[in-house]
């Protein structure tokens, strides 16, 4: 094993609430209310859709707001990884990954080992860091130990999923990746998006399911597993193993597009409305802010 180099769960798509759109000469998000399965290749239209994207959401009657999802690992950790990330906006390159506790920080071609005091009061990262997570599941039968992965810099999702993930890791007795589950995306309004619709991403069991048959349900999972030799804790090993030999997850490929796609516009405190709008309302507000300091002095 190539040390030095993070071994991620094989990707062969992904999940995404909206898309990145040009908008006046620039690339901006542009919140959805529905997934989007797509596959990992780009075109001058943006991601190319997944084959899956078709089959569900005509399944689901034209908007996908429910996907039927399997866990790969038992682990809640292994299945979610979150971080508060620091990346270079002009490279992609993470720069700082930290927990609130200790974090790794890049400087000058070297890794660090420092504390770490959160987003909120790090002067290193100058607002610019913030909670990032990866969640990768299986998604149909064609390929059983590859996945989709959905990053997020939502603090909703990531607190929901976070959640979720411990809680049927408790109720099925360590079964998760048994468990016969499925994402959800559900909308809130708050303050901060001035009473607009927000959507993050919840998990559940199943549709048309109860808990205790989806652990039933798993426990026979289990037992099939067993019988053909299946052996989920080398698999949940081996990912941990992967996780722990580099310092950053993401490839400098792949974070540029979560840099383009989620920095700065894309936390789940902007309201799901144009652009153009949500840009008026903020440099309203940052001129009552300079109004009030020039009066103050």
């Amino acid at each position: 094993m190539l040390k030095g180099l993070v071994i991620t769960p094989p990707v062969v798509g992904r999940i995404s609430i909206g898309r990145v759109v040009e908008r006046n000469g620039k690339r901006l998000p542009e919140k959805d209310d529905q997934f989007t399965l797509t596959s990992q290749v780009q075109n001058r239209a943006g991601w190319v859709l997944h084959p899956l994207d078709e089959a569900l959401r005509k399944d689901a009657g034209g908007k996908l707001r429910s996907i039927p999802v399997r866990l790969l690992f038992n682990d809640p950790n292994l299945n979610l990884r979150a971080d508060y990330s620091l990346f270079d906006r002009a490279t992609g390159r993470p720069m700082c990954v930290g927990n609130g506790e200790s974090c790794r920080r890049l400087d000058k071609g070297e890794i660090s080992q420092l504390p770490c005091p959160g987003p909120d009061s790090c002067a290193y990262a100058g607002g610019d860091c913030k909670a990032y997570a990866r969640l990768n599941v299986g998604i149909g039968d064609e390929d059983e130990l590859g996945s989709f992965v959905l990053r997020t810099t939502s603090y909703n999702t990531i607190r929901t999923l976070a959640a979720r993930l411990e809680y049927f890791s408790a109720v099925s007795g360590g079964l998760l990746a048994c468990m016969p589950l499925e994402l959800k995306l559900r909308g809130k309004s708050t303050t901060m998006s001035f009473r607009s619709a927000i959507y993050y991403v919840d998990l559940v069991v199943r549709s048309g399911m109860t808990l205790e048959e989806a652990i039933t349900h798993a426990r026979e999972v289990e037992r099939v597993r067993k019988e053909a030799g299946f052996d989920q804790q080398a698999l949940d090993e081996a990912a941990r193993r992967g996780f722990a030999n580099g310092a950053f997850e993401d490839l400098d490929e792949d974070v540029s597009s979560v840099v383009e796609e989620f920095y700065p516009a894309g936390d789940d405190t902007a309201a799901a409305e144009p652009a153009t709008a949500t840009a008026i309302t903020l440099n309203d507000r940052l001129a009552q802010k300079v109004a009030t300091a020039n009066n103050n002095h």
